[in-house]
């Protein structure tokens, strides 16, 4: 898992950013609603992906059109074990926000 602090991310959230979990783009499943979902392409960054009734933020990543996906973590309603283990797009932090000191690696833009 990551924690994204990109412009658009931040964006969409309304918040510092997006946690998310990355899988195969394969193994995500939409079990309803799929006509609902709109994919947004930024400038910086890869696509996101949410819900146009509610506005649920629900991928990132290029999903579905990229081999791995980023499943925002608040889009799933099951408890999970992942933990983030690293911030990326540091350098679009905001002289307001403060990241926490939690020892992960940090990247000005991606992590690899």
């Amino acid at each position: 898992m990551t924690f994204c602090h990109c412009a658009t991310c931040k964006k969409i959230s309304g918040g510092v950013g997006t946690a998310n979990g990355h899988v195969r783009t394969e193994a995500v499943r939409l079990v309803a609603g799929d006509d609902l979902v709109r994919t947004y392409q930024p400038e910086e960054g890869s696509a996101k992906t949410f819900c146009s009734e509610c506005g649920s933020n629900l991928f990132g990543g290029g999903w579905p059109e990229s081999e791995i996906a980023s499943v925002r973590a608040t889009a799933l309603d099951d408890s999970f074990e992942a933990r983030p283990s690293v911030h990326i797009y540091v350098r679009s932090v905001a002289a307001w926000e403060t990241l926490p000191d939690d020892g992960l690696d940090r990247f000005e833009t991606t992590s690899g």
